[in-house]
Parts: structure tokens; C-alpha cells; sequence
């Protein structure tokens, strides 16, 4: 016998015949629903012209939405190349910034005109004035 695990009591033989009739009926309506549902007599020419501008409603409802999904689809796509790529130019920027910081060190710049032959000044420049005489 099956037990019932709301209560925890045994089903009588009779509850059990009347639980497997009802789920039967259930099945049969069930069945019988769709039957009736895909029958050639609900399914004619008029009520298909009938129902046309609803289906074909419902036919641009499903474009638009496949349509709105692809451009979602298309923009996170590009979204996450440019993001890419931004990451990748930001990169580059830090190293050419840390480069450029480095090469523009006195001892760099003194280490490259040093191969030039040019040498770092010890003493401050002097000024030379010129002295401008007034014409009578």
C-alpha cells in the first residue's frame, strides 16, 4: 500500500482508485483540449483571415525584438573592443610617459651630448652687455 506523506497515514484502496480516476480524467481533458484546439473545424479559412492583422502584429513583434537583440548583442560586442583598446592605448601612454621621464633626466641628457662632444658646464653664464651710445 502507498503512504501518504502529508499525513503519514496508509490510503485506503478506494481514496487510491479515486486519485488514479481523477488524474486519469485530468489526462483525458488535457487531450482532449489540444485536439480541439488543432482540429480542422476550429482552424478554417475565415477565422485564419480573421486573425491576420493579429498574426501579422505579432510577426513584427517578433522582428523587432530579434532585430533589438542583435543590436544589443552588436553594441556589447563593440563596447567591449573599444574597452580593449582603450586599455591597450592606456598602456602605451604610461610606458612613452615613463620613457619620456627618463630620457629627459640631466644625467640622460648629459650622457647624449656627451656623445655629440658636448660638455656640461660647470660654471654659470656670464652676461654680456653692450653698451649703446647716443648719437647728437
Amino acid at each position: 500500500m502507498k503512504r501518504n506523506t502529508i499525513k503519514q497515514k496508509e490510503l485506503s484502496e478506494e481514496v487510491q482508485e479515486e486519485l488514479q480516476d481523477t488524474v486519469e480524467e485530468k489526462a483525458e481533458e488535457t487531450r482532449h483540449f489540444i485536439k480541439s484546439v488543432f482540429s480542422p473545424q476550429k482552424i478554417t479559412t475565415y477565422s485564419v483571415v480573421k486573425n491576420l492583422p493579429f498574426i501579422a502584429f505579432i510577426a513584427l513583434l517578433a522582428l523587432l525584438y530579434i532585430s533589438n537583440r542583435h543590436l544589443a548583442e552588436r553594441t556589447v560586442r563593440q563596447i567591449d573592443r573599444l574597452s580593449k583598446e582603450v586599455k591597450e592605448l592606456s598602456w602605451d601612454y604610461k610606458s612613452l610617459s615613463a620613457e619620456l621621464m627618463k630620457r629627459t633626466t640631466q644625467s640622460e641628457i648629459a650622457k647624449r651630448a656627451d656623445t655629440l662632444g658636448l660638455k656640461e658646464r660647470k660654471e654659470p653664464p656670464i652676461k654680456i652687455e653692450v653698451v649703446k651710445e647716443e648719437k647728437k
